[in-house]
């Protein structure tokens, strides 16, 4: 079963479960994500296994823990004046919070991505899936799209956006720039392109672009 976003913002909030991923991440960097045990990190941490235990029943659990700070990030406050942007400037601000809020662990982040997805590992596939779909909704409403949910247009958003989250993670997967530059400019382009295409295909009008 996976770990519901209640459970997973009770770890994140408690010390030692705080400390359980910190340590784990360190070793990940070190060693490889694949090569993590949890047993390992709670001698690290001089505790009982069994602390472990209670609050991470495994390293994918760890690893849904990490991706909650991509959630809260797109989810955080927004800058000032921020309903009055392009949805286009919405959705890349949203975007980027996520790539940002695990920049200081992309390798690992990459790894653990590559963890769930690796074949013999059918029981985080589903919830795999099932958390890109939560991710895909957290954005929308940080987002601030109005199409309703179940709409034929808030389904196309949806696929849309889909698309573009992992074709934008293909990209930060391998960005060495600084500041992630790589990613920013091709996030941009993506969201200007399918700006365009809109405007041509439906006429809608060109939202105002405000100065940030």
């Amino acid at each position: 079963m996976a770990m519901t976003p209640v459970h997973r913002e009770a770890a994140v909030e408690d010390p030692l479960a705080e400390r359980i991923l910190r340590q784990a991440l360190e070793m990940a960097e070190d060693e490889g994500w694949e090569a993590v045990e949890l047993t390992r990190v709670a001698a690290a941490l001089d505790v009982p296994a069994n602390a472990v235990l209670d609050h991470y029943r495994d390293l994918d659990a760890v690893a849904d823990a990490w991706f909650l700070r991509g959630w809260r990030a797109m989810l955080a406050d927004k800058p000032a004046g921020f309903t009055a942007w392009a949805a286009r400037e919405r959705i890349e601000h949203c975007l980027l919070a996520w790539f940002d809020a695990l920049a200081a662990h992309r390798r690992v982040s990459v790894e653990m991505l590559r963890t769930k997805a690796h074949l013999p590992h059918l029981h985080t596939w589903v919830p795999m899936v099932f958390d890109l779909s939560r991710t895909i909704q957290w954005l929308r409403e940080a987002a601030m799209l109005e199409a309703r949910y179940g709409t034929r247009r808030a389904q196309l958003e949806e696929i849309g956006l889909t698309a573009l989250f992992v074709a934008t993670l293909r990209v930060w997967a391998h960005d060495e720039t600084p500041g992630q530059q790589e990613t920013r400019r091709y996030l941009d382009k993506r969201l200007r392109r399918a700006e365009s295409m809109l405007q041509r295909r439906w006429g809608t009008p060109a939202e105002p672009v405000s100065k940030r």
